[in-house]
């Protein structure tokens, strides 16, 4: 088979509740406080999707307010001029950062692939926006650009860059230096500071960007170029204080003044403030319009007059209000088809007609089951944290699900469960929830049922380590005969097994190559009675620096049992994770391999993880259709701002 057939379901840490929109508010000449009389915001996209991180597209009036912006209605990142798709890189399933000069749209995308394991896929383009010329790569083949900006004369051009190092491997704050190249001239690259991200160009010869300062603030800092183009340049100053993080600065041509997005102390929210870099001193804007809400990205018209961001839409927004059960996502595969759930580790039925996932995480989230065509949802259970379920394949009213805590120690009380069912009944759904380990064997977790629906293969941290462990289906430990054997053994962590469809193999994740590294993980098969287990290489051959990098988890097989899909950190981190809401694993996409490591297919392109993907094997036909976006949750806009981002120095 030269392609893998079927349809993926996954999930992305948060993307669901974004609900984002671009919206923007005018500036007066003069800046004052803004707390008695807010300026009138307006709304700039149309509530459909998600659209974010946009810029000006030229001067605004009264009348005109056109932005170029991202938005993912399609089901990938695409850039818009108004309500117009423009021409970007065809074919490409990642576009940031879209800027409109002279003519010209510059972004980034990730539409080439890198040069080598552990690197960006993203890079800058320009093409011309009357289509008579060429895709333009701007940055040079095996470097990794970020978030570009362009000077007002459209000739200069700065990004963060990781240049053509691989990736370190950090994520809080990416290890990127500040970057200028002329855009007639874009291999003759000009580093003018080390660590530094998020550049952007005041007037021709200075620049704003974002770092973490030693001190802990994450503060804008200013270059002031010299005339003669790749000349040594000053040491960066800062202009932003300590006591409060600034990010995504944006400059106001003509004005000593920059916007910022910031997190002060005892404020739960990022707003946008303008800082006045001449008189040491901030206006809030944000915190007067919508006070409970977080706001991104700032940008500002080209004659500073009016300043830009994106946001939650609101409650009372006339957009788009309810997240779908499901949302078709587009695949870089044809024969493969892409579904985001809202909620986490799906598992298919065993006719694909209904997906059981968990909802959430909290005390109260329990057991959800959906249609496969998003139209209708069952609650199993609530009021019992739980996680990873997996659909017995050969009882369509039964499901194995781990009730507990989730990223708990090994001693940790999670147990095993075999939940039974009945969708047909009218009124209240009858369930039986049936235990089936030991309340004092510990942490008990990740059951994946066998093909002929008699044993769970899952891991276990009942020895001190959390092992793999095969379990009866009906009666679990319970079982008269002993219903429960080791199949690994190690001092080391083996977990999230999934059996194959066959019954032949488990594959699973591991660090036993290297116990002492509880971040590394690897694929692993071996046949159910714990023998013939061997590593699966993906991100390079066997003894490379490479495979020793691998973070991979959440490993399952095809239906025809010849391609694993799991997710991994391999392609590094596709945009700054400061700019975005909390993401744990920003480096998280969904990939594929055949069963020997070879052929290695990356499925999705964001700033986001997506993961605990689950895989039918059957005619997609079977699952219904989608687009019912009138049922599904409430659009609350309730998500995290980066953990990382401390305020309590």
């Amino acid at each position: 088979m030269d392609n893998p057939t079927g349809t993926v379901v996954f999930t992305t840490v948060g993307r669901t509740q974004y609900g984002f929109d671009v919206f923007s508010v005018a500036l007066p000449p003069a800046l004052t406080d803004f707390s008695s009389s807010p300026p009138a915001e307006h709304r700039l996209t149309d509530g459909s999707s998600i659209n974010f991180n946009a810029q000006f597209a030229g001067p605004v009036d009264s009348n005109h307010r056109r932005i170029v912006y991202v938005s993912e209605r399609t089901g990938a990142s695409k850039i818009y001029l108004d309500s117009d798709e423009l021409p970007s890189a065809p074919g490409s399933l990642f576009h940031d950062r879209p800027i409109i000069n002279s003519g010209r749209l510059f972004f980034v995308s990730a539409h080439e692939r890198s040069d080598a394991p552990f690197k960006s896929w993203s890079a800058v383009y320009a093409v011309e926006l009357d289509g008579s010329g060429d895709l333009s790569r701007l940055t040079p083949s095996g470097c990794v650009d970020y978030s570009p900006s362009v000077s007002q004369s459209g000739e200069l051009i700065a990004v963060a860059s990781y240049g053509c190092r691989p990736w370190g491997g950090e994520f809080h704050q990416l290890e990127t230096d500040i970057v200028v190249f002329r855009r007639s001239d874009p291999f003759n690259r000009w580093i003018v500071c080390s660590l530094g991200g998020w550049p952007t160009w005041s007037g021709e010869g200075s620049i704003y960007f974002h770092r973490q300062a030693e001190d802990g603030w994450w503060s804008v800092f200013r270059l002031d170029l010299p005339s003669d183009f790749g000349s040594p340049v000053p040491a960066p100053e800062r202009v932003t204080p300590p006591g409060v993080h600034c990010l995504t600065p944006a400059a106001m041509l003509d004005r000593r003044q920059i916007a910022v997005a910031t997190r002060r102390k005892g404020e739960k929210h990022r707003h946008i403030e303008i800082f006045d870099v001449e008189l040491d001193k901030f206006y809030p804007v944000t915190k007067y319009l919508n006070p409970n809400f977080h706001h991104y990205n700032p940008f500002v018209s080209p004659n500073s007059d009016h300043l830009g961001y994106h946001r939650f839409r609101g409650e009372s927004s006339d957009g788009e209000l309810i997240i779908p059960h499901l949302t078709t996502v587009s695949s870089p595969i044809k024969s493969l088809r892409m579904l985001r759930l809202n909620g986490s580790f799906p598992s298919f039925s065993p006719a694909g007609d209904l997906i059981v996932f968990n909802p959430d995480f909290d005390s109260n989230a329990g057991v959800d089951i959906v249609k496969s065509d998003g139209s209708k949802r069952w609650t199993l259970f609530t009021g019992r944290t739980s996680f990873h379920n997996s659909w017995s394949p050969t009882e369509s009213n039964v499901i194995f699900t781990s009730i507990g805590p989730i990223f708990e120690s090994v001693k940790k009380t999670v147990q095993i469960a075999r939940v039974s069912f009945d969708l047909q009944v009218e009124g209240d759904l009858k369930t039986e929830i049936k235990i089936l380990t030991k309340e004092e064997t510990g942490n008990n977790a990740f059951p994946s049922c066998s093909p002929d629906g008699k044993s769970l293969v899952f891991r276990s941290g009942r020895s001190g380590h959390k092992n793999l462990y095969i379990l009866d289906a009906v009666d679990g430990e319970f079982n008269e005969n002993g219903g429960i054997r080791r199949v690994t053994d190690g001092e080391w962590i083996d977990t999230m097994p999934s059996w194959s469809p066959d019954g032949k193999l488990i594959a699973f994740s591991s660090n036993r190559h290297n116990p002492a590294n509880v971040e590394a993980f690897s694929i692993y098969v071996m046949c159910p009675n714990g023998s013939n287990v061997r590593r699966i290489y993906v991100a390079g051959a066997e003894g490379s620096e490479e495979v020793d990098r691998e973070r991979i988890n959440h490993v399952c097989f095809s239906g025809d049992g010849e391609w694993l899909l799991f997710t991994a950190n391999i392609a590094g981190v596709t945009a700054e994770p400061v700019s975005l809401p909390n993401q744990f694993q920003p480096y998280g996409d969904l990939h594929t391999c055949r069963l020997d490591g070879s052929d290695l297919r990356r499925l999705t392109w964001n700033g986001y993880e997506n993961g605990t993907p689950a895989w039918f094997p059957g005619d997609e036909t079977k699952l219904g259709s989608l687009g019912l976006n009138s049922v599904g949750d409430k659009v609350s806009g309730q998500f995290d701002e980066p953990l990382w981002i401390q305020c309590d120095f």
